[in-house]
């Protein structure tokens, strides 16, 4: 229940308290600042309370708007403002000012606005109306603006991304933005439209795994059915501002859930028509989450530099000024619309093996042009990194305490090196890999590791270290791919494929962990898993020292033993009272 305190006489012909009524608020008047800061004290702690001028005059959206999005402690429009429970202080400390000041006087709500002493959001409500009429005739000039706005239509195109893919904007947002409205209208909430899309990706991944071509074709219109449930989610959430910390998880993790339960389904059903692809399947995770972790480590290097020009910066918004440049550009990245339209009719028309020979092509080009697009802006840019940045490519290079031991030894390393040194230690271990002799791998790792280690002896603050985690990531996954390729036993590589898809959550839950200015999962969590370098040991010598049999065990073991500890550990964070309100506006590759 929220509490809406409306102040001044009440205005004739007025709908403001049905209105906020409407919007879930209980209504109180109050006829001066000395009754508003009594009501507001009255008023249960745990409970939002909004402050409205009852001569306002608007559209419910822009009340909507300004007073029920929970992702803002403090959120104010012409006319109104409102508190989260936490922010009841300062919306107090502001009320109680105002009424030392203005004694038994009417309350202006927007001076209360301006002495606030702490952050107010102000949503931008475009040719929506919210205003405090002075007089009549300003009052009739406010209603007739509202009258010429069609509420409705502002609040239906708001609920889709201003920014979105080619496929997403032209095939599945026209329709889905009314499919989020009877959603709406019948009190279903994202989450639950969230879990329709997790589940009709897996009924897909099952279809595909029967191996007919039926299925295949089934499973092909049960992913797109997928995707457009995953658009009207986020379309629900922003029509009628159900913004959850839940919710967020849920819409972080289930997109990488669907997809890559989908490439096993694939696997699944290559395997039923005698066609091994588990390799294709895991390399095609492996890339697409490589190009994840490229973007995320771009974005957080540079997410509050200092003087960020830069020439390919300004070429590239001069491009997008162009409109059919916009759309090649966001169509060549292959994003998630694109993708999953591209392995859904693949996949009715072809064969798995195809599938991922084109999905794997796509996706190589699509991060060969994001990265060396990314490359040459970080070359030429001109910005100093700060700690904040340094610490978040720290804590997604996820390194364990054999390379945090390695990092506290032997000084600091100089700026500019770690790249240099994370490219020799993968570079070693690629060579190891495949050299052919059995033990070459166990010391390719061990080189691997000091050097994990002594690229993060000091702040990643260069120019390119932003390409740090990636490269682990490749390494990590490649190890697990290449080993379980040679090891030549059946069911090996559907082992490994479970073991990188557990520890790529881990790195996911690491992201929007760290999106959410929370930090890195707790110190126990990555010592329990060992790091990314303790990991590619690990399985090196797991390698060397067991039979092929015994290896692909004991990936199926070490696969269970992460999944288990990265998963409970993540939903106790991402379901207790402290974790962040992160809203996942769709993946940016």
């Amino acid at each position: 229940m929220s509490t809406a305190i409306v102040t001044g006489p009440p205005v004739p012909g007025s709908s403001l308290e049905s209105d906020l009524r409407a919007l879930g608020f209980e209504v109180r008047a109050a006829s001066d600042t000395a009754e508003a800061e009594a009501l507001l004290t009255a008023v249960p702690a745990d409970r939002r309370v909004a402050v409205v001028d009852a001569r306002f005059v608007g559209h419910v959206h822009a009340l909507r708007l300004g007073l029920t999005d929970p992702r803002f402690p403090l959120a104010a429009i012409p006319g109104a403002v409102t508190a989260q429970p936490g922010a009841r202080p300062a919306l107090a400390r502001a009320l109680a000012r105002e009424a030392a000041a203005g004694g038994g006087t009417a309350l202006a709500v927007d001076g209360l606005v301006t002495a606030l002493d702490a952050d107010v959001h102000r949503p931008e409500l475009g040719s929506l109306v919210a205003a405090v009429p002075a007089d009549p005739q300003a009052r009739n000039e406010a209603r007739q603006a509202v009258a010429a706005v069609d509420d409705e239509a502002v609040r239906l195109k708001s609920a889709v991304k201003s920014r979105d893919g080619f496929f997403t904007t032209f095939f599945v947002s026209p329709y889905s933005r009314y499919l989020a409205r009877w959603c709406a209208r019948r009190g279903l909430t994202p989450n639950q439209v969230t879990t329709a899309s997790l589940l009709t990706a897996l009924i897909a991944a099952a279809c595909a795994a029967t191996g007919t071509r039926i299925g295949f074709v089934a499973a092909g219109v049960l992913l797109l059915c997928s995707f457009v449930l995953d658009c009207t989610d986020g379309q629900l959430a922003r029509y009628s501002l159900q913004y959850s910390t839940l919710g967020a998880w849920l819409d972080a993790t289930f997109d990488r859930a669907k997809e890559y339960a989908y490439y096993a389904g694939l696997a699944l059903g290559a395997a039923r028509g005698g066609d091994d692809v588990w390799a294709l399947a895991l390399g095609a995770m492996i890339l697409q989450t490589c190009r994840h972790v490229v973007d995320f480590s771009f974005n957080e290097a540079n997410h509050d530099a200092t003087a960020n020009t830069s020439p390919t910066a300004a070429l590239s918004g001069r491009l997008d000024s162009v409109g059919w440049t916009v759309w090649v550009r966001r169509m060549i990245v292959l994003p998630i619309g694109e993708r999953w339209a591209l392995i859904a009719v693949l996949t009715a028309a072809t064969t798995p093996r195809i599938t991922f020979y084109v999905l794997l092509v796509g996706c190589a080009f699509a991060a060969t042009y994001t990265t060396a697009g990314r490359v040459l802006r970080s070359l030429t840019r001109k910005a100093k990194r700060t700690d904040r940045a340094a610490q978040a490519l720290a804590d997604l290079a996820d390194n364990g305490p054999l390379a945090g031991f390695v990092s506290r030894t032997g000084g600091p390393t100089p700026l500019g090196h770690p790249l240099v040194l994370a490219l020799a230690g993968v570079a070693v271990l690629t060579a190891s890999l495949f050299s052919g002799v059995t033990w070459a791998p166990v010391v390719g790792a061990f080189v691997y590791a000091v050097a994990s280690g002594r690229a993060l002896a000091g702040p990643l603050k260069g120019a390119l270290d932003w390409l740090v985690p990636p490269l682990f990531r490749a390494a990590e996954y490649g190890t697990v791919l290449v080993l379980a390729s040679k090891s030549g036993v059946n069911g090996a590589l559907p082992a490994a494929f479970g073991l990188v898809a557990a520890v790529a959550y881990h790195h996911y839950d690491t992201v929007y962990r760290i999106r959410g200015d929370a930090g890195a999962p707790p110190a126990w969590l990555v010592r329990a898993v060992g790091g990314q370098e303790g990991r590619t040991l690990l399985v090196t010598v797991l390698a060397a020292v067991l039979t092929a049999a015994q290896f692909k065990a004991a990936l199926t073991v070490l696969a269970v033993v992460v999944a288990g500890l990265v998963l409970v550990e993540s939903i106790r964070f991402w379901v207790s009272a402290g974790a962040p309100a992160v809203h996942d506006e769709g993946e940016p590759a």
